[in-house]
């Protein structure tokens, strides 16, 4: 039987790592093209959202999961390398995210962190959901 109240596109996979996280455990919504697996042979665990947008997991999550009150930025997302922002790619999915963010809880924006310290905290991360974005870029 159906939970009340719970998002359907939540599968009982992604209940119960989002029911397991505690104070300071950090997530990652990575895109189809994320090199998820390899990353989570060494590290966080992998947990498969296939058939999701980021866009409507992080709808769910927020419905169910609230942010760290006690830190400034308690959204990071991976910056642009030099050469995307050189020639002036587009992130609408990065407005996309906020708008959800800011719906559920009022944030104070997001920090774009670049690759190689996004890459060096996901060190930290509990749990990477690997979804079927395709890119970051679309929302």
């Amino acid at each position: 039987m159906p939970l009340k109240g719970i998002p359907s596109q939540l599968s009982p996979e992604l209940l119960k790592v989002l029911a397991a996280m505690g104070h300071g455990d950090e997530l990652i919504l990575a895109d189809a093209h994320f090199p998820t697996a390899s990353i989570c042979k060494s590290g966080p665990q992998e947990v498969r959202a296939d058939g999701l947008r980021a866009t409507d997991l992080l709808k769910g999550v927020m419905q169910l999961l609230p942010l760290d009150q006690y830190e400034k930025y308690p959204v990071a997302r991976m910056d642009l390398v030099p050469s995307d922002k050189e020639a002036g790619l587009k992130t609408p999915i990065w407005d996309a995210y906020q708008q959800i963010l800011n719906e559920a809880e009022k944030t104070q924006g997001n920090r774009a962190v670049c690759q190689y310290h996004f890459e060096e905290r996901m060190s930290c991360v509990e749990f990477m959901f690997h979804t079927s974005q395709c890119r970051g870029i679309m929302a």
